[in-house]
């Protein structure tokens, strides 16, 4: 099975190729960014209970490796329980800009989007 799929043979999450192309941006302004790779994840806090996280990260010995065009994205075993079906686009408008994370597993999403209820 590949590494950060389910049974059914389905990633974790998805990253959209719009997405990628800006993270490697992102990773190439990053003066530390050289063998480092994207981390999502989740933690408690934010306005809903719990919080997204994305930072460039090495590899831990846990983690799941998911490959999106090209980019390793790194996601710890108790964040992947909370991400499972998740999508990360990157979004270009006038009002809302970034990486955005869908996930079908939140029950309630704060108006920032960055924090859930699960």
């Amino acid at each position: 099975m590949q590494a950060g799929a389910t049974a059914q043979h389905q990633p974790v999450i998805s990253v959209t190729e719009n997405a990628v192309h800006h993270i490697r941006e992102l990773l190439r302004q990053e003066e530390a960014g050289a063998g480092k790779f994207l981390r999502v994840y989740v933690e408690g806090g934010g306005c809903s209970g719990m919080k997204y996280g994305l930072v460039f990260d090495e590899r831990r010995g846990d983690d799941l490796e998911l490959e999106f065009y090209g980019l390793t994205v790194l996601v710890d075993p108790f964040s992947a329980n909370y991400l499972q079906g998740a999508r990360i686009d990157y979004v270009d408008a006038l009002n809302d800009s970034g990486l955005k994370i869908y996930n079908p597993n939140a029950r309630e999403t704060c108006g920032c989007g960055k924090s859930f209820q699960a």
